[in-house]
């Protein structure tokens, strides 16, 4: 009886353990690994009801554009998470902050990334890879750039396909150009003094345009009112005792 009743038991757990572990649409999960593979699945975006047991996601060689920000924050064990080979264009804010603290490694390699922040990434320390995406090399993919983990052997990799100076980085690494002394940080607050400064003096010229024309506008309203005033009659003079007198 007492095996029966352990058998039952035994089988309840299982039955929901397997519910909780559901394998997503299209993929292939390995349960004595928590492995899940979705790699050349034809996925357009993340796949829902992937398993929180998850230590290592394969999402390669999908048509992934976008990540939404809640995509991850519920994979706490996640340790290697692969995203190369898709069309990822954007990161939600904190799309990849909510990854846990387990990450080890981050795939982003081979996909059409222009600009990325460190608020995008937050704290994570996984090593990184961000080789093969067409880079806008600026101050904010420069901060990113030293924040991050990036993986050694690929660093070189990471080629400006444009940059802030338009085409005179293109098509060069972005870790040689910093290395030869290139301040990305440096050319954006220098474009943004010299567009302070025109501004000002755009301002400037439009308070001095304003003052001339206003008084202009004074002087002309000033010789109409006189004008006006002389064009009045002048007031008949009242006859006085003394005129009266000497009449008479």
């Amino acid at each position: 009886m007492l095996m029966v009743h352990c058998w039952k038991c035994s089988s309840f757990f299982l039955t929901k353990l397997l519910q909780h572990l559901q394998c997503p649409d299209r993929c292939h999960c390995a349960w004595d690994t928590f492995t899940v593979v979705c790699s050349d699945a034809g996925l357009r975006e993340i796949p829902e009801r992937i398993p929180p047991e998850t230590v290592s996601l394969h999402l390669e060689r999908n048509y992934i554009r976008i990540i939404p920000e809640s995509a991850f924050s519920h994979l706490v064990h996640l340790q290697d998470l692969y995203l190369s080979d898709n069309r990822i264009d954007s990161l939600s804010t904190g799309a990849l902050r909510n990854l846990g603290p387990k990450l080890r490694l981050l795939d982003l390699s081979y996909n059409q990334l222009r600009h990325a922040s460190r608020e995008e990434f937050g704290s994570t320390r996984a090593k990184t890879r961000l080789f093969h995406n067409p880079w806008h090399c600026d101050c904010t993919l420069q901060e990113l750039m030293e924040t991050l983990n990036l993986e050694a052997e690929t660093v070189n990799e990471i080629i400006c396909k444009s940059s802030v100076r338009g085409g005179e980085h293109a098509g060069q690494p972005l870790a040689k150009l910093l290395d030869s002394g290139v301040n990305f940080c440096s050319l954006q607050r220098k474009t943004t003094d010299v567009a302070m400064l025109v501004t000002m003096f755009v301002w400037f010229f439009m308070v001095i345009v304003y003052v001339v024309y206003y008084v202009r506008q004074n002087q002309a309203e000033a010789r109409r009112h006189l004008e006006y005033l002389k064009s009045l009659p002048s007031p008949r003079k009242t006859p006085t005792e003394t005129d009266t007198l000497s009449t008479v």
